[in-house]
């Protein structure tokens, strides 16, 4: 897989003047634009403090001194490089495909419409803006355990390397995110941003105290879930087959009219939970469905960081409100559906 195969030269582009401003102090490797917990020299000034014997005369504030007769270090904030790390779930549920999701390549290559390849699509677009900024940027994938990992790098090839480990079909069993997350924070740098990008199908409470932990570790978060418009909705009818794609062995015939209002109620609460959580955890959370074309979803989302928005939660979703009338699809596989069945049963 390549970049120009989940991305036009036009949507390249607008990816790349995307800028992320870290909201916290972050350390980093190099000189860059986002606040860090260090001070040093720079052209932002923070403060003044008293001189005590050993500090450099260069760093003393003489025009302070003229009008108060006293002594004054001129104290300025470093800045430097933000350290990304994008974890990307990999567990079964996230092999859905609805028949609105977007196809993001042609049917030559290895990526779809299933809600794997539209989080493999967010995470590629993330590393692209970073890099462009000469911030680093890493990744770990995960469906029950840490799979494949890298390191956050700065460098213009590594965007290769990220695109090689996604491009890949690994993983497909169940995953916990609170378990996961917590093995994470033993190879992530310090104060840096961590991307949770999945559907967030699993213990709300559990995911909820892994994010406390790593806010804990100063670490910022930011949460991007990602659903099947056909999981928001639910659009199914008549006598539906419904396989468990986190266990194979397990499927099910089922009325689907007569567990949608059941299942949508199931959802929201699950949601709403996800979002109490990483509103009360100071949590960026956006929901994007996979029929949302990535880089305008991406872009909305920049636009309401800066502006100070999001914590909480962010509606990102092309997809009819849950309630409302549904027009079925012409082209729903009912074989290929398992995260409804998961999501009422919880």
């Amino acid at each position: 897989m390549r970049f120009p195969d989940l991305f036009t030269s036009r949507d390249a582009s607008r990816a790349a003047a995307l800028q992320w401003i870290a909201r916290q102090a972050v350390e980093g490797l190099t000189a860059g634009r986002h606040r860090s917990p260090h001070k040093g020299s720079s052209v932002e000034f923070k403060e003044h403090r008293p001189y005590v014997p050993g500090d450099e005369l260069r760093n003393i504030d003489w025009r302070a001194f003229g009008k108060s007769d006293r002594l004054y270090i001129r104290e300025f904030e470093e800045e430097t490089n933000l350290r990304c790390t994008l974890l990307v779930d990999r567990s079964g549920s996230m092999k859905y495909a609805g028949s609105r999701a977007l196809q993001l390549t042609d049917s030559s290559t290895s990526i779809g419409n299933r809600k794997q390849d539209y989080a493999t699509a967010v995470a590629v677009a993330i590393a692209y803006m970073m890099l462009s900024s000469q911030d680093a940027v890493g990744l770990m994938t995960f469906d029950d355990r840490i799979g494949d990992s890298l390191p956050p790098r700065t460098t213009p090839s590594h965007l290769q390397s990220l695109l090689a480990i996604l491009a890949g079909d690994s993983g497909g069993g169940e995953t916990d995110l609170g378990t996961v997350i917590r093995q994470a924070m033993l190879k992530l740098p310090r104060r840096s941003l961590v991307v949770l990008i999945s559907d967030g199908l699993g213990d709300p409470e559990s995911l909820g105290k892994a994010l406390a932990s790593l806010r804990a570790q100063r670490q910022e978060v930011v949460f991007l879930q990602i659903l099947d418009p056909d999981e928001i909705d639910f659009p199914f009818h008549d006598r539906i087959e419904f396989r468990d794609l986190e266990k194979n062995d397990h499927r099910e015939i089922i009325d689907s009219r007569q567990i949608r209002s059941r299942y949508i109620e199931s959802l929201q609460r699950h949601n709403a939970t996800l979002e109490a959580a990483c509103r009360r955890n100071r949590v960026d959370h956006a929901l994007i469905t996979s029929d949302a074309p990535v880089v305008d979803a991406l872009a909305r989302f920049v636009a309401l960081r800066r502006g100070g928005g999001v914590s909480g939660a962010l509606n990102l979703t092309n997809s009819v409100a849950a309630g409302s009338k549904i027009t079925p699809p012409k082209a729903v596989s009912p074989r290929a559906s398992s995260s409804p069945e998961d999501i009422s049963s919880r």
